[in-house]
């Protein structure tokens, strides 16, 4: 099921993964881009923000620093990276770069 959801075209796209030290690989991402609403005191910020999904099996261990380029774009991810119930899916929390 996670394959065809990655394999899937209006789900999915090809990226580059780019970690800090290593080699690039093109890897498949879910890219979502949530709006997030932060409350601080009386007021509530808003603001946008991209996360990815992406497979273990292309990615063994992301880090905070590496990158994510698709096309012209590139994302730094910031964070801790989190695995989903099942360990198969990564959700980064990323950054323009």
């Amino acid at each position: 099921m996670v394959d065809a959801l990655f394999a899937n075209a209006s789900m999915a796209v090809d990226a580059s993964y780019v970690p800090v030290a290593g080699l690039p690989a093109t890897v498949r991402v879910v890219q979502k881009r949530p709006d997030i609403v932060t409350e601080f005191g009386a007021a509530r910020l808003w603001s946008e923000s991209t996360i990815f999904d992406l497979r273990v099996s292309e990615v063994a261990a992301p880090a905070q620093g590496d990158l994510i380029t698709i096309g012209a774009a590139s994302f730094v991810i910031q964070g801790e990276p989190k695995l989903d119930r099942e360990r198969l899916i990564w959700t980064l929390d990323t950054r323009p770069a």
